[in-house]
């Protein structure tokens, strides 16, 4: 009988269904915090209870990208792999990939200092969208509509400083209605998607308020989201996109450990079922 582990540094809803699925398929089931284990160099895959198969849902994409290196260096299957958790946890990285790929994506700026920055914006126009490139639940996502907005971001940027500051991520502003469409695929195959609708603001994370309601798979949105999953390497990814007005479907973001409590409540499949099912299988082949 194989054992499913899921790793994880904070219990979510998402966390527990994956558990309730396993146990309801017939699996063992390993419930691991990333937060207290430990591994050395001369450890073994013997060592470590760590059953057949490991969903990585670490919240720290940090902590999770390391904790997946480790796994690999033990052998252990992990979904999903450290190439597709690096990419996709780093928004540049995830954004040149698409590109590269041939998947719409928004056109996006990338500068090194707040003076280059201001310069690109002041070059391409107003309004840009700034990202963090590290980051989830839409935090330092904001509309740059002026120069005084840019100078006040950029002198808090100079003044903490961190690497990640020293990345300045521009992106074009869509024109778009006001939602996005985030459909979740296992292993490269679209299982469901939903409209999320901004709660007021241009942002329309679940996480922030916004509203989930079914959205049909079109064979346009399965196709895209195909694209865009195989761009990235597979696994299991939640693939957002948008409607712009002027270029139809666009991908502008990719997720590693993507949340679907929001998607479960209106999705007509079993999402952490397929997901069990996935990595079952995935050691199968």
């Amino acid at each position: 009988m194989s054992k499913v582990c899921i790793v994880f540094d904070r219990i979510r809803a998402e966390e527990k269904m994956l558990e309730k699925e396993a146990l309801n398929l017939g699996y063992d089931t390993l419930m691991l915090d990333a937060k207290i284990t430990q591994v050395n160099t001369d450890t073994k895959k013997q060592d470590l209870d760590l059953g057949d198969v490991v969903l990585e849902r670490c919240v720290s994409y940090y902590r999770g990208l390391h904790f997946t290196s480790c796994l690999e260096f033990l052998d252990i299957p992990v979904i999903n792999k450290f190439q597709v958790a690096n990419v996709c946890g780093n928004k540049m990285f995830m954004t040149l990939l698409l590109k590269k790929h041939n998947v719409p994506t928004p056109k996006t700026y990338f500068s090194f200092t707040s003076e280059s920055a201001t310069e690109n914006l002041e070059k391409t126009g107003y309004p840009l969208v700034i990202k963090p490139v590290i980051g989830s639940w839409g935090r330092g996502v904001m509309a740059i509509r002026d120069k005084d907005t840019m100078d006040a971001v950029c002198e808090i940027r100079d003044i903490t400083d961190s690497p990640h500051d020293r990345i300045y991520y521009l992106q074009e502003l869509v024109n778009r209605p006001p939602r996005d469409i985030r459909v979740i695929t296992v292993g490269d195959q679209p299982v469901a998607a939903m409209y999320r609708k901004s709660s007021g603001g241009f942002k329309t994370n679940v996480a922030l308020g916004a509203e989930p309601e079914l959205c049909p798979l079109t064979k346009e949105i399965e196709d895209l989201a195909v694209k865009a999953s195989q761009a990235m390497g597979g696994g299991i990814l939640g693939i957002d996109m948008m409607e712009d007005e002027k270029n139809g479907l666009i991908v502008h973001e990719v997720n590693n450990t993507v949340e679907f409590k929001g998607l479960s409540r209106v999705a007509e499949k079993n999402i952490p079922k397929e997901m069990v099912e996935y990595a079952i299988n995935y050691i199968r082949k």
